[in-house]
C-alpha cells in the first residue's frame, strides 16, 4: 500500500465529538515514544485527559499568533510523520481539515481520516510493540497469489470465480 509507520512525531486534529474516542488511542502512541501535536481544541482535550502534546495552529490562523507553530508548516518541512484528520459532518473548520488532508497526501505523508482506523492502528503499533504482533512485512495482493500454493486457497483451481 505504500504506507510508512511514522518515526517520530503525529498530528491530531479531530471533531469536537470525537475527542475523548481519540484519548485512548493517543496516549497509547504517547507510549510508544511518538511525540503528539494537535490543534487547539483536540490538544486541550487530550492535555485535559493527561496525554501530552504540543498545541499547533489551524491552518487559516497562520500568522495571527507568533508564538504558536502552524499545522501546515510543520507537514510541509516534513516534521510530521503521520497526520490524522477526522472531521465529521458537524465539523466547522472545513477549511483548515482540507488544507491539513491535501498538504499530507501532497507530501507523501500517512493520512489517517477514520476513527476507527486510527484505533486500530494504535492497538496494533502497541501489540507489536509488547511482540504479539510479529513479522510485519506487507506484500502486494499480487505477491500474496503469486506465493500461495493450491492448498492455501479456498476454493479449487477448476472452480469458476
Amino acid at each position: 500500500t505504500g504506507f510508512k509507520m511514522p518515526k517520530k512525531n503525529i498530528l491530531l486534529s479531530v471533531q469536537s465529538s470525537l475527542e475523548n474516542d481519540l484519548t485512548h488511542s493517543a496516549y497509547q502512541l504517547h507510549e510508544l515514544g511518538y511525540n503528539l501535536f494537535a490543534t487547539k481544541a483536540t490538544g486541550e482535550v487530550l492535555k485535559k485527559n493527561g496525554v501530552p502534546c504540543t498545541i499547533v495552529g489551524y491552518p487559516t490562523e497562520k500568522g495571527q499568533d507568533e508564538d504558536m507553530t502552524n499545522a501546515l508548516d510543520l507537514i510541509r518541512e516534513k516534521e510530521i510523520c503521520m497526520v490524522v484528520n477526522v472531521p465529521t459532518y458537524e465539523s466547522k473548520r472545513l477549511e483548515d481539515n482540507f488544507q491539513m488532508r491535501r498538504t499530507a497526501v501532497d507530501f507523501g505523508i500517512p493520512l489517517m481520516t477514520n476513527m476507527n482506523l486510527v484505533k486500530v492502528f494504535a492497538d496494533a503499533a502497541h501489540m507489536h510493540s509488547e511482540g504479539k504482533i510479529t513479522d510485519l512485512d506487507p506484500k502486494t495482493l499480487f505477491d500474496h497469489y503469486q506465493s500461495e500454493t493450491d492448498a492455501d486457497a479456498w476454493t479449487k483451481p477448476d472452480e469458476f470465480h
